[in-house]
């Protein structure tokens, strides 16, 4: 079964990805759409676990009945751990291809990434959904959080002597630093990764939280308006409670998404469960429907539109034309320059009009694509 407020919190979600992922101009961005410099956090920063949690409530939608106690136990279905991991892994080869696009450089390939992450990440909620108990899945949520801060604030640092959570000289990053090794990091620093592989732990944290969400939202699917009303609004509670926690722990475990800090899991799913508890109540148990449709498009195509969002500009890339004053650019750059810049004098307003333009064009594509039900599933 599909609930149609997580397809469409989902297509707000990969909406704004491909938002922020696709500014015109680099070297001109508004600060909400841009990441937080090290410690604290914007709008962009809530994006990519936003997606994650949704990845958890998901799972709980597409395995039901699969659980220990469900009708169709995974002890009964053979084949199903076995389809998880090679979706998984496909997500995972997707955003690998997407780093060696187009040069191939297999000696200098960033590994980890956002596909990689969420392949992963995916793979650990499935099994622990097959396999534990909501109460389990609550009890090893927080051992996750708790266990990563000790990690990260009282283990010394190899070759540092000191247990700290600078940029370069944090136990994620010598952990990646050392397993990875430098030509294989995220290409801006070659020290530390994002979406590195220490912070893939907390970051399991937050797709768990989307299972127990999962969990108490099919609890209410066949519920009277009144039920299902309740379980919005506790949700969103809880939700709100969660970012408050995370909010003032802050001061002990500062919110960091390149770190994927327990906080921050704690404030971004607690920010999670509000947004989907708000599109739950609208769309599907007050029936206000009409709105959600194109959002509801880039939702059942998201990964789709994702990868396809983040493949295409560099295609178009590889056309180059001439510059007026010598040189040459892309076909993006030049679409750009050519077609934007002239008409918005703010620099910064022109960026984000040719990010809005690139989103409006997949959006037109994702409702063809929808209202001819074409879903294409990874």
């Amino acid at each position: 079964m599909r609930l149609r407020s997580l397809d469409a919190f989902r297509g707000i979600t990969v909406a704004a990805m491909i938002l922020v992922n696709n500014p015109g101009d680099w070297a001109h961005i508004y600060a909400p759409l841009e990441h937080a410099p090290w410690n604290g956090w914007t709008p962009t920063d809530l994006i990519f676990p936003f997606f994650l949690f949704i990845v958890g409530v998901s799972i709980t939608f597409a395995l039901r009945g699969h659980e220990p106690w469900g009708r169709q136990p995974v002890a009964s279905a053979p084949g199903i751990q076995g389809k998880i991991i090679r979706r998984g892994l496909t997500l995972f080869a997707l955003g690998f291809f997407l780093n060696l696009f187009p040069r191939f450089d297999f000696a200098n390939v960033r590994i980890p990434g956002v596909l990689q992450r969420i392949g992963l990440v995916y793979i650990a909620c499935s099994l622990l959904f097959l396999h534990t108990t909501p109460r389990r899945q609550m009890g090893l949520t927080a051992l996750i959080l708790l266990g990563y801060y000790l990690l990260m604030t009282l283990v010394p640092v190899p070759g540092i002597g000191y247990a700290n959570l600078e940029p370069e000289t944090n136990f994620a990053a010598w952990f990646d630093y050392t397993l990875l090794t430098p030509p294989h990091l995220y290409r801006a620093t070659r020290v530390w990764d994002p979406e590195g592989i220490l912070s893939t732990l907390p970051a399991v944290g937050t797709g768990l939280l989307g299972l127990l969400t999962g969990r108490w939202l099919q609890d209410s699917t066949y519920g009277s308006v009144a039920r299902q009303s309740y379980k919005a609004l506790f949700l969103f509670l809880a939700g709100a409670w969660l970012a408050v926690v995370g909010t003032l722990l802050s001061g002990v475990f500062p919110i960091n998404k390149g770190l994927w800090t327990s906080t921050f899991v704690l404030l971004a799913g607690g920010l999670a469960m509000c947004g989907l508890a708000i599109c739950y109540y609208l769309i599907d148990v007050r029936q206000h429907r009409s709105w959600s449709g194109l959002f509801v498009a880039f939702g059942v195509n998201a990964i789709t539109v994702f990868f396809l969002s983040g493949l295409i500009p560099r295609i178009m890339n590889m056309i180059t034309l001439p510059k007026p004053d010598g040189g040459t650019w892309g076909l993006k750059e030049y679409l750009y320059q050519s077609f934007i810049v002239p008409f918005v004098p703010d620099p910064t307003l022109a960026s984000l009009v040719g990010a809005l333009t690139f989103v409006g064009i997949w959006a037109v594509i994702l409702w063809v694509m929808y209202k001819r039900k074409v879903i294409i599933k990874v």
